[in-house]
């Protein structure tokens, strides 16, 4: 059985950010661009998201699964289009929630599973 390896390690929440298990990588909590419009937090997040994958040699390309948490719902609207720019085709299997968030200036956040074949 292969290691299971996680980074980001956060003993005060308790949590890993990366978590590497055999071929998936696992990314939580990819959120930027706190208090500015919604794209900006939604680009900003995937900028995050492909940092943290590229410390394993990977890109947004080899996500298959996202959840995206919203502060407001309506906001999925933007999401699309700024997949479209970001994922190159290669779109992952997706759904989104509205959820509260710990601070007033977060409005979206990425949890992520990326494939390493």
């Amino acid at each position: 059985m292969a290691d299971i390896i996680r980074t980001e390690i956060s003993e005060e929440w308790a949590h890993s950010g990366v978590v590497e298990a055999g071929k998936y990588v696992f990314v939580s909590y990819c959120m930027a661009n706190e208090g500015q419009p919604i794209e900006n937090q939604i680009n900003g997040a995937f900028d995050i998201l492909n940092e943290r994958l590229g410390t394993v040699g990977l890109t947004l390309e080899s996500v298959v699964k996202m959840d995206c948490l919203f502060k407001d719902i309506s906001d999925l609207l933007y999401l699309g289009d700024i997949i479209k720019e970001r994922f190159n085709g290669k779109y992952p299997a997706r759904k989104a929630f509205e959820t509260k968030f710990i601070r007033e200036g977060i409005r979206f956040q990425i949890d992520a599973i990326a494939y390493k074949g």
